[in-house]
């Protein structure tokens, strides 16, 4: 789930601080998750999940299929920033 945080929180354009304040978790807390150091706990996963406004099951599912859909989101901005 490490990657996926960031992944999401990257996409959602929020700092650690921010995402901290939207879902009132620390930001030690969610710095530990995004390490892998902490496991969250269920009504911490619940609140990610909604500062960062997706499912529970969007934010626990697999790591790799979102990685792949962000990079490919990432391809198609960097080609319309260049043919402009």
């Amino acid at each position: 789930m490490s990657e996926h945080l960031k992944v999401l929180q990257k996409r959602r354009a929020l700092s650690l601080s921010e995402l901290a304040l939207l879902s009132d978790v620390g930001r030690v807390t969610i710095n530990r998750i995004e390490n892998g150091k902490q496991k969250p706990m269920p009504r911490t996963i619940r609140r990610l999940a909604q500062a960062l406004e997706v499912s529970v099951g969007e934010l626990t599912s697999d790591q790799d299929l979102l990685i792949q859909s962000d990079f490919r989101l990432n391809v198609i901005y960097n080609i319309a920033r260049t043919t402009r």
